[in-house]
């Protein structure tokens, strides 16, 4: 059996595409008119013909802002992809913050009310923290990355 990815349903196909292409950065891979898969695995279906086609005459048990998934992504462009939400005035769970493991990251809801976190990559993660004197050692119990990743990622980056 092979996982092929999560299923979101939306309200507004072009939106949510507009969204995930453009905000997001997701480039679509077919799009079938109801439905787009995107690339990454992510795939957008519209809910009115989800609910015709599998759940008989429009009944839907979906429970919108549910809160139940988490829609993960990482990126270079953190601070910019930030920015562009604060223009579209999206509804925030939290703004830029660092976690534990020296991530930074934003979480806030698409515009169908789909939990979406997003963090910069692990890559510039390590990176940033070599660069403001955390030692290979310091960097590796931070950030719970292989030592092999964190060597390769700070020669790469410098």
């Amino acid at each position: 059996m092979k996982f092929i990815g999560p299923i979101i349903l939306v309200e507004d196909l072009e939106r949510s595409r507009d969204f995930y292409e453009r905000i997001l950065k997701q480039k679509v891979l077919i799009d079938f008119g109801v439905n787009i898969s995107f690339e990454g695995g992510l795939a957008i279906h519209l809910s009115s013909h989800y609910d015709k086609v599998h759940l008989n005459k429009g009944v839907s048990n979906i429970l919108y802002g549910s809160n139940s998934v988490i829609l993960s992504f990482e990126t270079e462009e953190l601070d910019e992809i930030y920015s562009d939400l604060k223009q579209l005035k999206v509804e925030f769970l939290h703004e830029i913050q660092e976690a534990p493991w020296g991530q930074r990251g934003i979480t806030f809801y698409d515009p169908d009310n789909h939990v979406v976190t997003l963090g910069e990559a692990m890559e510039n993660v390590v990176s940033r923290l070599y660069h403001q004197g955390f030692s290979l050692d310091e960097v590796v119990r931070k950030t719970a990355m292989p030592k092999e990743f964190v060597e390769k990622t700070i020669q790469l980056h410098n």
